[in-house]
């Protein structure tokens, strides 16, 4: 799905005229990428926030660039420390017909019976490296993980079938899994100075017969 932002041209690139910019809401920008030359433009920030948050990081963006619709992701951004407001942001032209590497997110659903069962879920990886074209990129990749028992595992070999985007990653890794309760881990550390206690009792004993 497409999103289209209006924007407007910036040729004034003067620091009163970039804090002009965003004391009107706007946000300084530039459009590169693809043999395309770099244009300054001004975005508003507050449907670019939106943008994102409800299309996500990677959604293809179309912009009115000089009377030309041109296709883009957004590819940085700054954004102030204290106020948290967005100060600039970069897009990068795609080509809808290319191939292109990203990172999606991956979102867990459902309630494993492992944890249930009082496992821990364990997810080591949050992101996934994807090569798709621009149209199949996914906002996210969701797993399902409520059959999960205890000791089961996900991986990226699990995920690799039925989709119109290639998962990048090793098959072999693992993405997300159910360990064991900490109950046996405890069980081990209370058992532990007992075997002490016995291994040292043997060697004593040990010692005596040698005398």
């Amino acid at each position: 799905m497409t999103v289209t932002l209006k924007v407007d041209n910036r040729e004034d690139l003067t620091q009163s005229n970039t804090r002009k910019i965003r004391h009107n809401g706007m946000i300084p920008a530039v459009v590169y990428g693809n043999d395309r030359e770099p244009t300054t433009i001004s975005v508003n920030s507050l449907e670019l926030l939106k943008t994102v948050r409800d299309e996500g990081r990677n959604a293809i963006i179309s912009l009115d660039v000089n009377g030309e619709s041109v296709d883009v992701m957004l590819h940085d951004y700054q954004v102030e420390p204290i106020k948290g407001e967005l100060l600039h942001a970069d897009f990068f032209v795609v080509n809808m017909s290319q191939e292109m590497d990203v990172e999606v997110a991956v979102h867990l659903t459902g309630e494993s019976v492992g944890v249930k069962d009082g496992g821990v879920l364990q997810q080591p990886l949050y992101h996934l490296a994807v090569r798709a074209k621009p149209a199949n990129i996914p906002e996210e990749i969701s797993i399902d993980v409520t059959d999960l028992a205890v000791g089961d595992s996900i991986t990226i070999g699990d995920l690799k079938s039925g989709r119109d985007y290639e998962i990048l990653e090793d098959d072999n890794t693992t993405v997300v899994t159910v360990l064991p309760p900490d109950g046996g881990a405890e069980q081990d550390e209370v058992e532990a100075p007992e075997e002490i206690a016995d291994a040292d009792s043997e060697a004593s004993n040990e010692d005596e017969n040698k005398e």
